[in-house]
């Protein structure tokens, strides 16, 4: 898989802020893609007391969710853990596994932001700018924004607003459960991006493309 490096990955928070609103700017929310034969999840853990990043890529075949590739890569944790910038944390790993999967997958679902995201540039925006692929920001937890209550019923979504802006929809997966925060990450529309959430997910709460990367991210 060919993958742009853009940027440094060393660096101060300061200095991230600034390739994030750049970089931001370039952030597509229009469907761009074509048919999606597999997807990918992703998702990061660490090891060593946090000192090495590990990030999983789990391929499945859209729309069977049959599991078909996987590659975990490892590397030194260069950036600390501070909330609003999980990608610089995460995504150098990430991309060392991308570039070891056999199959392209067509799709990135994340396990993080897309637009929910302070500056607009969570790691879902981040991983479609530097693959040039379509990806979505599935997060488990809200990072901004306001919300209603989403009705108790699969399927159910609210619109996540910050600052006046829909910024993405707060997802009902499975009733009895917590509902996902859904983002646009790069090439894909919110409402396309609920719909491929809702796509690759059975009868759990995360889709199965975060629980089979989460199993290869946490080992």
């Amino acid at each position: 898989m060919k993958i742009e490096q853009r940027h440094e990955w060393v660096l101060t928070a300061e200095a991230a802020i600034v390739i994030q609103q750049e970089l931001s700017q370039e952030v597509i929310t229009d469907d761009q893609f074509g048919t999606v034969n597999y997807v990918a999840g992703i998702d990061v853990g660490f090891e060593a007391e946090g000192t090495i990043t590990r990030a999983a890529v789990a391929i499945l075949k859209y729309p069977e969710l049959e599991f078909c590739d996987h590659a975990i890569a490892r590397r030194p944790t260069t950036f600390p853990y501070i909330p609003g910038f999980l990608s610089f944390r995460e995504v150098p790993a990430v991309l060392d596994a991308l570039e070891q999967v056999k199959t392209s997958p067509d799709l990135l679902l994340c396990d993080g932001q897309g637009l929910a995201h302070p500056r607009r540039f969570g790691i879902a925006c981040h991983l479609g700018i530097l693959t040039n692929l379509p990806a979505i920001g599935v997060g488990k937890s809200r990072l901004v924004g306001k919300h209603e209550e989403p009705p108790d019923q699969r399927g159910a979504w609210v619109p996540l607003i910050y600052k006046g802006n829909t910024i993405g929809a707060v997802l009902r997966t499975r009733p009895g459960t917590k509902p996902l925060y859904i983002s646009s990450g790069h090439r894909i529309r919110l409402e396309s991006a609920i719909a491929y959430v809702m796509g690759c997910t059975t009868k759990y709460r995360l889709p199965e493309t975060t629980r089979h990367a989460h199993k290869l991210a946490s080992g």
